[in-house]
């Protein structure tokens, strides 16, 4: 056998790997196919006795996976580049991503949605009041929130109130609290809920969402 020294660059590759899926594969190969004694093997390759042992039951159940995956074949083309990579970049150069942990991820699927039919856009033309800690359209959308999530009472909001999801899909630090939920939807008004109802009405006759549907609003206040 030979010494240490006399190992070539070459041969450490392979006696001495150093991805750990080509030490399991080079340390099974020396004993199922050089014929190594296992002891041997799992010295050689710094396996305990025992769990190279445990390495090669698992390799006879071939509960290992494959060793090797296939290489993509012809050129490769780049994907085409979100124009919002640059702004992303640069927000995460200044530490300002985002990590929150939420039990309402579903919402999110709703935000395409929410930017399609330009929800603040209807809330500003049917002239839905705001604050200036809460604008009409973080507003409208903590309330849609509890409809989305199946929230049946205002008062309710407060076990979602630390909820980071929701405040992030909301537009606001936390949502707002029940009583303040309570206080605007009386200031809203017939009339601006009919404004509101209208816009939404004749967006969605404009937007392919159900083929062959007709969308009419027969609310009066």
């Amino acid at each position: 056998m030979s010494t240490p020294d006399a190992i070539t660059s070459e041969a450490r590759v392979f006696l001495e790997p150093g991805h750990p899926r080509q030490r399991q594969y080079e340390a099974l190969r020396a004993y199922f196919v050089e014929g190594l004694p296992s002891p041997e093997a799992a010295r050689r390759f710094g396996y305990t006795a025992g769990s190279f042992r445990v390495l090669c039951h698992k390799f006879r159940r071939g509960d290992l996976g494959a060793f090797f995956r296939d290489l993509p074949r012809g050129p490769q083309v780049q994907a085409t580049k979100d124009p919002a990579r640059p702004r992303i970049l640069a927000l995460r150069k200044q530490n300002l991503s985002i990590y929150f942990a939420t039990a309402l991820g579903g919402l999110f699927v709703f935000v395409p949605w929410l930017v399609r039919l330009d929800l603040a856009g209807l809330v500003t033309t049917a002239g839905l009041p705001g604050t200036r800690m809460i604008p009409a359209a973080q507003a409208v959308r903590a309330t849609l929130a509890l409809k989305l999530t199946g929230t049946e009472r205002k008062s309710h909001v407060m076990d979602r109130v630390f909820d980071e999801g929701l405040a992030l899909w909301t537009g606001l630090n936390v949502p707002p609290k029940p009583t303040f939920l309570s206080q605007y939807s009386g200031r809203l008004g017939p009339r601006r809920l009919a404004a509101l109802l209208e816009g939404w009405i004749r967006t969605l006759r404009g937007q392919p969402v159900l083929p062959g549907q007709s969308f009419s609003s027969t609310w009066r206040p």
